[in-house]
């Protein structure tokens, strides 16, 4: 199959389908309905199930029980939605069940609006919801590695019997650009889901999925065991794109499209002899900290770039560890960071062109 031409939220569905997702329970909230508007016309197709639920909080509830059933299920929404399906997203992450949600980050806190936005990495990285859990988190840049890293989603989802969250904003969800539908080979080799409740045909003991556990004992070795695979998933599964490094003044650290913006900007300060790096995490958590092994001793300051008030320089400086100074530039509430704006931050932090 060649390349098609489609819009970022439609690419995520025609992933899903082919990755063998057949479940999807959504609720709308711009800026991702095309999302779950090509799920419920595209999903029936392929025997599959779409259901609009009354509430995100009902989605993610029917997101659990198709999950303890061991189908491919699939949830998306935007930000404040997102919100609200904290709850579920924890009983999920407890329940130790794959499933694949899907954020568009819209501008906030509150409501906010529509235009794109980097300002739910907190709720992403941090958990969200309440407990000691995390979740895999994928920040695609582009339409072809948002439809590589979906299908590599319920995979991992499978395989860490974990939620996958895949963080794009309004742009990635919006922007169409061409894409090839490849033919896809796990990473992972993946086991039958023996402890999924598809009824017991009289052949073996139920399987029981619950989060609820009186005796605190049992209760922490639930939270021991979720840590290990934790540690797991952060040895094997950070992922980074490391560009222009080789003598670099400055790196500049940026995900999903604003990582576009800022390959632009090494382009136009190239162009007055400023030499400029980037790390762009592909991966939000685990956050890919050996990157930072690698930078060049040219390099002054590293500075993080977001479209939010900065949400992800903790991490970086826990990945650079003290070893250089960091600076940020950023903006919010759906304003895009122009080059021009961060071409004159980098100016201002490394003192001009040496």
């Amino acid at each position: 199959m060649g390349k098609v031409l489609m819009k970022g939220n439609e690419a995520i569905g025609a992933a899903a389908i082919k990755a063998g997702c057949r479940f999807f329970f959504g609720y709308p909230i711009t800026p991702q309905n095309e999302l779950p508007e090509y799920m419920s016309r595209e999903l029936p197709k392929n025997e599959g199930v779409f259901l609009q639920a009354e509430s995100e909080v009902s989605a993610i509830n029917m997101v659990y029980g198709a999950a303890a059933s061991g189908a491919r299920v699939m949830t998306s929404s935007s930000s404040p939605g997102i919100a609200l399906k904290q709850e579920g997203i924890t009983y999920i992450a407890a329940a130790e069940l794959p499933c694949v949600i899907v954020n568009i980050v819209r501008g906030g806190p509150g409501l906010g609006g529509i235009q794109p936005a980097q300002s739910d990495y907190y709720q992403a990285t941090r958990g969200g919801g309440n407990g000691d859990y995390k979740l895999l988190v994928y920040a695609p840049a582009n339409l072809q590695e948002l439809v590589d890293l979906t299908q590599d989603a319920f995979d991992a989802a499978d395989y860490y019997r974990t939620p996958v969250m895949i963080v794009g904003d309004g742009m990635i969800g919006q922007m169409m650009e061409p894409i090839e539908f490849k033919e896809h080979i796990s990473r992972f080799a993946l086991s039958e889901k023996d402890w999924a409740t598809t009824g017991t045909k009289g052949q073996r003991e139920p399987n029981i999925i619950n989060t609820l556990f009186l005796d605190p004992a049992k209760l922490e070795e639930l939270n021991f065991r979720l840590q290990d695979k934790y540690k797991l998933i952060k040895s094997n599964e950070a992922r980074y794109e490391a560009f222009n490094m080789e003598n670099a003044q400055i790196v500049l650290v940026a995900y999903g499209t604003t990582s576009r913006i800022v390959k632009n900007v090494i382009t136009d300060l190239k162009d007055q002899g400023i030499n400029v790096g980037l790390i762009r995490p592909i991966t939000l958590w685990p956050f890919p900290e050996k990157a930072f092994d690698n930078i060049p001793s040219t390099c002054k300051a590293l500075m993080s770039v977001e479209m939010s008030f900065g949400q992800m320089i903790d991490d970086v400086k826990i990945a650079s560890n003290g070893r250089l100074p960091v600076h940020f530039y950023g903006r919010s509430g759906g304003m895009i960071p122009s080059p021009d704006d961060i071409i004159e931050k980098v100016k201002e932090v490394i003192g001009g062109a040496k």
